[in-house]
């Protein structure tokens, strides 16, 4: 980073970290010199790779955004155990969960453009329903993207079921957006991955990212570590899952957390205000401090609002939080099983308070 470009950000109104080593937290409302940022980059780039040996972590990739633009990037550690190569910015990482967002965002700009209604049945799209079983024809585009359509999160090898009536209550579920999936396919006649590529993913500049494995990540991609280390092939999806088949950097996806503190028009890649605000207003409440909108977790701390996700595929794991009014966001990726437990330390330092986002009994450490 330029030291123009860190001074633009600081005239800007950037706030600087507390240093990493005390284990202070960031003020979102005061500004500090430029000293102080560097400061605090230096100890981020000490203390993280203390954290990564404490709890066998191999390898990291981090990004941060402040008034919605990227203030910094690092990579940690190595993309396998083993052989020692060196993770960069540009070394891919499988998201999980992540895809997630990035799906509901294109689905929320295919209801920008009229293409589909949030709360249209999703039986009207499609040529048949998708299960037999009559409460099908009750699920909404809004129910899948807030976790309220009755399906588990995954059938595994059991017959898919509506376990509730639909849009009753939360309950987290991959198999829901694999149902909305199929109905963006049908609506536009197209592979998922080519849709989010062109729609989002080609726009936004996210060079990096795709949703089905590409032949240049022979040579970038990490391999995913156990909780001894031991490294594990990364998983090359040959078709897209809305659920969690992105494959990306943390520079990438804080370009996707940009784009959401960055409304567009009806015409442009990106979502309006409106719908901006939409996605981010909570649709069911799980408990005192957390909800979920479309597509994103909502986590209340005081008087302030951020919106986080998490991802987990065994041996990838990934957390984002971020906060629009503040244009804030923290981007972590992890090449380990054990690469959520060194994420709440992380986060606290970037964004002040306790994150009751970690709380939520889904996540696994």
């Amino acid at each position: 980073m330029t030291e123009i470009f860190r001074r633009q950000l600081l005239n800007c109104g950037i706030q600087s970290l507390i240093g990493l080593s005390t284990f202070s937290l960031l003020s979102l409302h005061r500004n500090h010199s430029l000293a102080a940022t560097d400061k605090v980059i230096a100890n981020l780039e000490e203390q993280i790779p203390i954290l990564m040996r404490t709890k066998l972590v191999p390898g990291l990739e981090l990004a941060i955004i402040r008034d919605g633009r990227l203030l910094w990037s690092r990579a940690f550690g190595v993309k396998n155990k083993y052989t020692k190569s060196s993770v960069t910015n540009d070394t891919i990482f499988a998201a999980a969960s992540l895809t997630k967002p990035l799906f509901a965002y294109a689905v929320l700009k295919m209801v920008e453009r009229g293409k589909l209604d949030i709360d249209t049945p999703l039986t009207e799209y499609t040529a048949k329903p998708y299960i037999d079983d009559p409460k099908i024809k009750l699920i909404t585009a809004r129910m899948v993207l807030s976790h309220t359509t009755g399906f588990p999160n995954w059938s595994g090898d059991e017959p898919l079921k509506i376990n509730f009536p639909p849009g009753t209550r939360f309950s987290y579920s991959g198999e829901g957006y694999l149902y909305l999936q199929k109905v963006v396919e049908e609506i536009t006649e197209q592979p998922l991955n080519e849709y989010l590529r062109s729609s989002i993913l080609t726009p936004l500049e996210m060079s990096n990212s795709s949703l089905v494995w590409l032949p240049s990540y022979e040579s970038t991609a990490s391999y995913g570590h156990d909780r001894q280390s031991k490294p594990v092939p990364i998983g090359k999806p040959k078709r897209a899952s809305a659920a969690g088949s992105l494959r990306t950097t943390a520079t990438d996806y804080a370009k996707f957390l940009m784009a959401i503190m960055q409304p567009g028009t009806n015409d442009s890649p990106r979502l309006t205000e409106t719908t901006l605000n939409q996605m981010l207003q909570p649709q069911v409440k799980i408990n005192q401090f957390l909800g979920w909108g479309l597509g994103w977790g909502l986590e209340k701390m005081g008087n302030e609002n951020f919106f986080w996700h998490w991802g987990d595929v065994n041996t990838f794991k990934i957390f984002t939080l971020a906060s629009r009014k503040f244009g804030t966001g923290i981007v972590i990726l992890t090449n380990s099983q054990n690469g959520l437990k060194i994420c709440p330390e992380i986060v606290s330092q970037v964004i002040a308070g306790k994150h009751t986002a970690f709380d939520y009994q889904m996540i696994s450490y």
